[in-house]
């Protein structure tokens, strides 16, 4: 009976971490995700976009066709994606001759987004995306971290909400 009560409060802290994190990064509402879903699903063209790299220059999705590429949306404030980034890290070396990953911040100001790309040595590309983006409806993101799976056309292949390990057994099924 312990055993199930802690079950059951771990379950309703993390549904309240995981709604306190989709209002934080501006999620919008559910009707809007639906719309946009449409556009970002499996073999459809990711829609391009253009932001700021760490270094303050213009980084395009499209450039970086030609790879494998994971759109990682991801938050400083988002504990699961601060777990997940020990295992990115594994696979960024693993597969770096055949997949590129492109961080997308979220909910953050600049100043923390940097901070944390520093404080966690995230080693691969990344973007900040502002408040007054539409970023996250166009990509219909529902919760975080969420990882694309692009292919080097620039089509979507996979979409993981969570950190799940399905995500990496994925990418060693694809890489294989």
């Amino acid at each position: 009976m312990k055993k199930i009560l802690i079950l059951m409060l771990t379950l309703l802290m993390g549904g309240s971490i995981y709604a306190h994190s989709t209002d934080k990064a501006g999620i919008e509402p559910q009707n809007t995700r639906q719309t946009d879903s449409k556009n970002v699903e499996d073999g459809k063209l990711a829609p391009d976009f253009t932001l700021k790299s760490l270094d303050g220059t213009d980084l395009s999705l499209s450039s970086l066709r030609g790879k494998y590429l994971i759109l990682d949306f991801w938050g400083s404030w988002c504990i699961w994606c601060i777990k997940g980034f020990p295992e990115m890290k594994k696979y960024y070396e693993k597969y770096a001759d055949r997949m590129e990953i492109l961080g997308v911040d979220c909910g953050d100001t600049e100043e923390k987004w940097k901070a944390a790309v520093q404080k966690h040595e995230l080693k691969w590309k990344q973007v900040y995306n502002p408040r007054d983006s539409k970023l996250i409806a166009q990509y219909a993101i529902s919760g975080f971290p969420t990882k694309i799976v692009i292919d080097p056309e620039g089509k979507i292949i996979k979409t993981v909400v969570g950190e799940d390990p399905a995500f990496y057994e994925f990418l060693d099924e694809l890489f294989k």
